[in-house]
């Protein structure tokens, strides 16, 4: 038996690229560029945009269209509803350092989202 909650819910499809290897701050910029487009209008950006995170971006949302695609969607009516860009585990390295000592790098990685929806 469904309720109204359910009725009136948009129909969702996500994809992650966890541990993504980019800085979470260099794929924010990316990600923020598509938020709220329509997925064709993101695809174009996203082949436009001269940056590492695009790309990565790119599979991520075309992973998302593919999965709405395979609950057959109108794939024409897609928009990304949700695009977030989250600090995965960093990696540690050690940089050898004057007298004997070492300093830290940290490799960051992240975690990427894409959710599209329909539009009603």
């Amino acid at each position: 038996m469904a309720t109204a909650a359910t009725a009136t819910e948009k129909r969702k499809w996500r994809a992650v690229h966890r541990f993504a290897r980019i800085s979470p701050r260099k794929a924010q910029l990316v990600v923020a560029l598509i938020r709220g487009r329509k997925v064709d209008d993101a695809v174009d950006i996203l082949r436009f945009t001269d940056k590492k995170a695009a790309g990565l971006v790119d599979k991520v949302l075309r992973s998302a269209i593919a999965n709405a695609n395979e609950q057959e969607a109108d794939v024409r009516r897609l928009f990304v509803a949700e695009a977030k860009v989250d600090c995965g585990a960093a990696f540690q390295r050690f940089r050898p350092k004057d007298r004997g000592r070492a300093h830290q790098i940290l490799k960051r990685t992240s975690h990427i989202t894409v959710v599209v929806a329909e539009r009603e």
